[in-house]
């Protein structure tokens, strides 16, 4: 796999570095300049530079499991995502913030399982992460079937965007209309992206031109 990656980076040296060579010194020179934020899963199937056809430069993109956005909460602990909103958003001065979930999210299946008492006791650090998102669970089914974990994944897009607006300057920014969050939900099993109407308090298939 990791020749695989050699090959690849070779491949992009020629064909996408070496004919736009001064796209990447403008790069260099100028630093980056991002108008959104993506906040999506680790997961290796769901990548948002792909997925949005961008290059680089024009997306800020925080991953981690489950596409999850932890509560406002400075101290001296360790705050990988905030860190990042932070830089994106005091720094880079980005206009908008995506949550990206994905159908079939293990982070979620994770979350699930837990609330099942069925977690893997061995995993150190995943069952804390994906508590931040425990809250949703109060919206769901008790007895959690199959079918609910995709309810459970575009809540927890919401929980995400809710815990979003904590941050005193993600906040104060949004209600002055200098920054807008929004919750999108990739169905890849069908090749559909779904957006949270806040309004409305549901998801609905993003219009896309085909």
């Amino acid at each position: 796999m990791v020749k695989n990656l050699i090959d690849g980076f070779s491949d992009f040296k020629k064909n996408f570095f070496g004919t736009d060579r001064s796209f990447f010194e403008q790069l260099a020179k100028r630093g980056q300049t991002p108008n959104t934020i993506i906040i999506s899963c680790s997961d290796s199937r769901v990548d948002p530079a792909i997925l949005f056809g961008t290059r680089p430069g024009e997306l800020f993109v925080i991953r981690n499991v489950a596409n999850l956005v932890p509560p406002y909460q400075p101290d001296d602990n360790y705050h990988g995502i905030s860190a990042a909103i932070e830089f994106g958003i005091r720094d880079l001065g980005v206009k908008e913030i995506v949550v990206l979930g994905h159908a079939f999210c293990g982070g979620i299946k994770a979350l699930c399982s837990h609330v099942r008492g069925e977690e893997k006791d061995d995993r150190e650090f995943i069952t804390p992460w994906i508590k931040i998102a425990l809250p949703v669970m109060d919206q769901i089914d008790s007895k959690l079937e199959d079918k609910d974990v995709h309810k459970v994944e575009k809540a927890s897009i919401v929980n995400s965007i809710k815990n979003l607006r904590t941050f005193p300057w993600v906040r104060s920014l949004e209600l002055a209309n200098e920054l807008k969050i929004h919750g999108w939900w990739f169905d890849m099993e069908h090749g559909a992206l779904w957006t949270y109407d806040n309004k409305k308090k549901k998801f609905f298939p993003l219009k896309t031109v085909s």
